[in-house]
């Protein structure tokens, strides 16, 4: 049955997936209020108290004003870090910061309520190694893995597989080079190029190059799953899709039994209500796991298929979901 009460959306300013998550709420004629963690302290107020098992008070904005105890979910989207008037100083801006984190961040998690995804085990399942061990764990196909500085390791461990690697990095890396914008996707390493010096200047993530038929983006919500294969024509596509969108092209799938139960576990195990998994399916039709997003973008496979991905989204955060 849908619940009453309003829904609390955290999101940076700009962010097209969570619009239409709010778009499908306000179609549905469910509360919304949106705000970013960068409006606080200056233009987002806070004020509760704590009465008997519950705190009551209100997050305002200039725009509206939120009654706490009406919080029936949270969408957490990736909200940017609060933001601190200019003339504090490093220290004091360090104190407010933590405050911040510890005060606002802490009353937001007492919150009663349902949330998608909560921000602690969220935060938890980004760490690579941890969502490794749990795929594996859970019985799906990982393919072997080498986390290392040690560049006679890296070597090591291309001759043990017997081909190239892909290297990754662990967490998302974006920024600007020369004015323009740059990211770091995963690349092949050919086993000529081992052992290479500047794998010893930090942690480095290789695994054995799984051979591709294509690759698939399998989203689960509570417990509905909805898979796409991803056929990339390009050369960089082939090798980490996230290069090149435009030359992707996309296919509804059904994920093998064993594949649908695995990535539940792996949900269940890391308390999780939402997941985007990547996965190869090599030639002969097998499934490898490769990642999962707690918080991954979606927009582009719901718009490429009509995967109802946003209103199960909206269903599991009205309270009305599997």
């Amino acid at each position: 049955m849908t619940e009453a009460g309003q829904v609390l959306v955290l999101a940076g300013r700009f962010d097209p997936t969570c619009d239409l998550v709010v778009e499908e709420l306000n179609r549905r004629a469910v509360p919304v209020f949106r705000a970013d963690l960068a409006e606080f302290p200056l233009r987002l107020t806070l004020a509760a108290s704590l009465s008997g098992n519950r705190w009551h008070g209100t997050l305002r904005n200039d725009r509206r004003t939120l009654d706490l105890a009406s919080v029936r979910s949270v969408y957490y989207r990736r909200p940017t870090r609060p933001a601190f008037p200019a003339q504090l100083t490093a220290e004091a801006r360090k104190v407010a910061e933590t405050e911040a984190r510890w005060g606002f961040g802490g009353l937001l998690s007492a919150l009663p309520c349902r949330w998608l995804p909560p921000p602690g085990k969220a935060a938890d399942a980004e760490y690579k190694p941890l969502q490794l061990r749990v795929a594996a764990a859970a019985g799906l196909r990982v393919p072997g893995t080498l986390i290392t500085n040690d560049p006679d390791a890296a070597r090591d461990f291309a001759d043990s597989t017997g081909g190239p690697l892909v290297y990754k990095p662990f967490f998302p890396v974006r920024g600007t080079v020369h004015g323009q914008t740059a990211a770091v996707y995963a690349s092949i390493v050919p086993p000529g190029d081992l052992p290479h010096p500047d794998i010893a200047t930090t942690a480095h993530l290789f695994q054995e190059w799984v051979p591709k038929a294509h690759e698939v983006r399998l989203t689960v919500v509570g417990r509905r799953i909805f898979a796409a294969e991803i056929h990339a024509d390009s050369d960089a596509g082939r090798i980490d899709w996230r290069s090149d969108y435009d030359s992707h092209t996309y296919r509804i799938c059904e994920p093998p039994d064993d594949v649908a139960a695995g990535v539940l576990r792996v949900l269940d195990r890391l308390q999780l209500p939402y997941g985007a998994f990547d996965f190869v399916v090599s030639p002969d039709g097998d499934w490898h796991f490769l990642e999962v997003n707690p918080s991954g973008q979606y927009g582009f496979v719901e718009q490429a298929t009509g995967l109802p991905i946003t209103a199960a989204i909206c269903d599991y955060l009205e309270g009305n979901h599997q």
